[in-house]
């Protein structure tokens, strides 16, 4: 059964340039009161409409990008353990689902008699998630999936969850959890905890490494990290109506070793003004707009703060050359998240 959701429907709805409109959006919001900060940042969700979503599909692809790949070895070579941890008929929940590939290796792993109940992807890019839970149910017609678009952060956005009245586990890939600073992983694992009370999370965590590798990583040959940080400003562009000259904007991303994170930055080559939503900003020649953390753990770290967030750490799988790691996270029955 493939059901599409009223909050999917509505998230799709195109946006229009009126003033009324851009007051109640919040790309236009967040956007407006990161360029009125100092330093200037803006929410790496942001990222992933679907000319986003596609780059980074990409991304996933590129040589230099382990992550995925790694992630992906990971699961195909632990499936069935990570998968008897998680458990017969669960409801399936994903965080940020994307493209929707890595659950393909994760169901893949299970028994034929332990399959998920449901599959519930959640993720904001709603024309992306649509196709891809299309494609997905194309494939696994016995599957019931249920797509949301929705900010995961958001609780009031995840009403729909209450349908899922069996066991819930997570499934959290691609170390997304390191674009969040200290606090908002914090926030985030303590509002999958009350989620998921009496299941569990699995969840992709990026371990600290050769700084080299991870500058490559970010900075790949064939230029496509850099039109998906670039594509934030066009899709402000046209949804909208700013008129950021992307040809003045640049790419540039470093790593950070005291915080143990990539930044990624868009810096402006000029000075120059740039009006969005009515509002005028002007950017110094090297100045820059902050658009994503990407944090690297220690296992122990990670272990520790999830436990500070009310889960009990279980097993955790890596690749052999400890570059990435997958961890299980079991949510007591009963608990609320550490407070």
């Amino acid at each position: 059964m493939y059901e599409t959701t009223e909050a999917s429907a509505l998230t799709g709805a195109p946006l229009r340039h009126r003033a009324a409109d851009l007051a109640e959006n919040a790309f236009c919001r967040d956007l407006l009161a990161g360029l009125s900060k100092s330093p200037r940042s803006i929410a790496p969700k942001y990222f992933y409409d679907a000319e986003g979503s596609a780059l980074f599909d990409r991304i996933c692809e590129l040589p230099e990008y382990y992550p995925t790949r790694t992630e992906r070895r990971i699961l195909e070579r632990h499936g069935r353990e990570m998968a008897a941890v998680m458990g017969a008929q669960a409801e399936l929940i994903e965080f940020g689902a994307g493209s929707l590939e890595k659950i393909r290796v994760l169901l893949r792993a299970f028994d034929a008699h332990a399959l998920p109940r449901r599959y519930v992807p959640i993720d904001i890019s709603a024309a992306h998630l649509e196709e891809a839970s299309r494609r997905l149910h194309a494939d696994c017609p016995w599957l019931q999936v249920r797509p949301i678009a929705a900010d995961y952060m958001k609780e009031a956005q995840l009403s729909a969850l209450d349908d899922c009245t069996g066991r819930r586990v997570g499934f959290f890939p691609g170390s997304t959890i390191g674009n969040f600073d200290s606090d908002e992983a914090l926030a985030f694992l303590r509002l999958a905890a009350r989620l998921l009370q009496g299941g569990g999370l699995l969840v992709g965590v990026d371990l600290v490494k050769d700084p080299q590798t991870l500058h490559r990583a970010y900075n790949d040959a064939q230029g496509v990290t850099a039109a998906f940080n670039l594509n934030l400003l066009r899709r402000a562009n046209v949804e909208l109506g700013a008129d950021f000259d992307l040809r003045q904007f640049a790419h540039y991303a470093f790593y950070d070793p005291r915080r143990c994170r990539i930044e990624m930055h868009l810096l402006s080559r000029c000075a120059q003004t740039v009006r969005v939503a009515g509002h005028d900003f002007s950017f110094a020649e090297g100045e820059s707009l902050h658009t994503e953390n990407s944090h690297k753990f220690t296992i122990e770290g990670f272990r520790k703060l999830a436990a500070s967030a009310g889960f009990r750490p279980g097993p955790v799988w890596t690749d052999e050359a400890r570059l990435f790691s997958v961890h299980w996270l079991e949510s007591p029955a009963g608990g609320t998240g550490a407070p």
